[in-house]
């Protein structure tokens, strides 16, 4: 692994390491009913468009041979529907509850905009509990973080240099910072090995999506290691978080809380030359606060050690920062499937729906109410990444899900483009559709839900969900980050969605024929 030296960091470039209004046309039917099809095969015809050769092929296997074909373990569930009317058009084993894995974001991202509105913005304010007279701030300085899941390093020398041109040059008081705008969590899933930089900590203010930047490069037989909070032009040392390098041969990376520091240490026989990693921060508020420490210094302001504080700060706001849009945010959390905003956002939500939520799985309770209260939809989430175990929910309540957003016209907006290849993993140049949707991968599980559009006017909202749970569960007893097998069933599943979206493109292609039968719910409460 060789180190980035100064190549520039953007806040997409954090993202892609860590792996739309609201107010659409109203659907009168779909919060209402489910049209659920029983097991049936429909005629495989194009029902669109001159019939190509390569469509054909794409038509002729049936999706009972897809999925046999694929040679996948456990269960793999499947639907697609039409995206207009929800009448179901073809689905084998769609009742059956799976994890969804990342594709909980997509609800997550429809919770948050209908609580929060798709033009919030999350602010990071500096208060003070006193006044300011000749440059000196008599009083205590808070840094006090509002949620904002982007915040990165240039953001906080931003703010830095407002305090600056605001005239303050000292402060007498304490330097405080404080998160608690949602639940401080020490991590998202307890499950995960303590390194994974996608597993990192939760609070209301939260830095480089709570990631330190660690560092090594050999010299002679020794290493020489720094940890820092970098970003696309400043590398500020951090005092909260340390390296040592170790003889052992396991585990690579082990974590130690040392005093209110994230103690880290690393096998030397895992390093090589040089290299460089994320690692997550258990400690985000001091972490935050040590950096903006350092950023302040560099413009002559010196603040003592930061003092996280657990009550809700009062002062005068002396500056702000404020976020992106929040489908801004959102967009970018369903491309680059990011696991501490989903988090950050949906506890967000929670709060602002008036539910004191104490933890990811209590926040995700509340989801999971407005869920079957507002919507009539069925499911059980852990968290709001999908990174934890636990999350079910069946293919078609989240096929339902997906056509209430195609009316709404709040969710698909934000989807990433997912493009049809070949057998060879080759971009299609003249694909048979064209693709929207969130993917989701755990060992042993890979999920993918969204949209298909043909250029001969079918609009269609598919999900295929493939789990393996046996196999999930013997795998989080070993040691390794990939274990034997979950490769192979990953890229198997991606090879099945790509077939069936092909087929639905090409057999779906125009205008859908009715489902055989339908059967009809009740009208959900609200």
């Amino acid at each position: 692994m060789n180190g980035i030296g100064n190549q520039r960091l953007t806040r997409r470039a954090l993202l892609a390491g860590a792996a739309s209004a609201l107010a659409g046309a109203a659907w009168a039917e779909a919060p209402l009913r489910s049209l659920r099809p029983r097991a049936r095969d429909v005629p495989q015809v194009v029902t669109g468009g001159p019939a190509r050769p390569d469509d054909r092929l794409r038509a002729r296997a049936t999706i009972d041979d897809l999925i046999a074909e694929a040679g996948l373990s456990g269960i793999t569930g499947v639907i697609v529907a039409d995206a207009g009317t929800g009448a179901v058009l073809e689905e084998r084993s769609s009742g059956e509850t799976l994890p969804p894995a990342s594709v909980t974001k997509s609800v997550t991202a429809m919770y948050a905009l209908d609580a929060l509105g798709a033009g919030h913005r999350f602010a990071t304010r500096l208060l003070a509990t006193g006044p300011v007279t000749d440059g000196v701030l008599d009083g205590d300085l808070i840094l006090a973080g509002g949620g904002d899941p982007v915040l990165d390093t240039d953001a906080l020398d931003a703010l830095a240099q407002r305090l600056a041109d605001a005239g303050v040059a000292e402060v007498t008081g304490t330097f405080r910072v404080w998160g608690g705008a949602i639940p401080e969590l020490f991590q998202i899933d307890p499950v995960q090995k303590p390194h994974i930089g996608y597993n990192p900590a939760v609070s209301g203010l939260s830095l480089n999506f709570n990631r330190v930047h660690f560092e090594w490069a050999q010299t002679g037989g020794a290493y020489t290691v720094t940890m820092d909070a970098r970003s696309g032009t400043l590398r500020p040392a951090v005092t909260t978080a340390r390296m040592a390098v170790v003889d052992r041969a396991a585990p690579v990376y082990a974590y130690d809380d040392a005093d209110g520091v994230d103690a880290w240490s690393v096998s030397r026989g895992a390093l090589g030359t040089g290299g460089t990693r994320w690692l997550p921060v258990r400690r985000p508020a001091a972490y935050a606060g040590d950096v903006f420490r350092t950023l302040a210094r560099s413009r002559g302001i010196v603040l003592g050690d930061p003092a996280v504080m657990d009550a809700v700060p009062e002062g005068t706001e002396i500056v702000r920062h404020e976020s992106p849009r929040l489908d801004a945010i959102i967009r970018d959390m369903l491309l680059y499937s990011t696991n501490l905003t989903a988090e950050m956002i949906g506890l967000a939500a929670s709060r602002a729906r008036g539910e004191e939520a104490t933890d990811l799985a209590s926040s995700a309770a509340v989801m999971v109410d407005w869920l079957a209260q507002t919507h009539g939809i069925e499911g059980a989430f852990m968290d709001h990444s999908g990174l934890g175990t636990g999350s079910r929910i069946a293919p078609r309540e989240m096929v339902r899900l997906l056509v209430i957003a195609q009316a709404q016209g709040t969710l698909r907006p934000l989807l990433r483009t997912i493009p049809m290849v070949d057998e060879n993993r080759e971009r299609l140049t003249d694909p048979p559709g064209d693709v929207v949707a969130k993917t989701g991968t755990l060992n042993f599980v890979s999920t993918l839900a969204g949209f298909v559009s043909t250029p001969h006017g079918a609009d269609l909202a598919f999900v295929v969900f493939s789990a393996d749970t046996d196999a999930r569960e013997e795998a989080m007893d070993g040691s390794e980050d990939l274990p034997p097998g979950a490769a192979t069933f990953n890229g198997r599943a991606k090879r099945l969605q790509q077939r069936l979206l092909q087929r639905w493109a090409v057999v779906f292609s125009g205008r859908a024929p009715a489902p055989a039968e339908t059967v009809e719910l009740e009208t959900a409460p609200g």
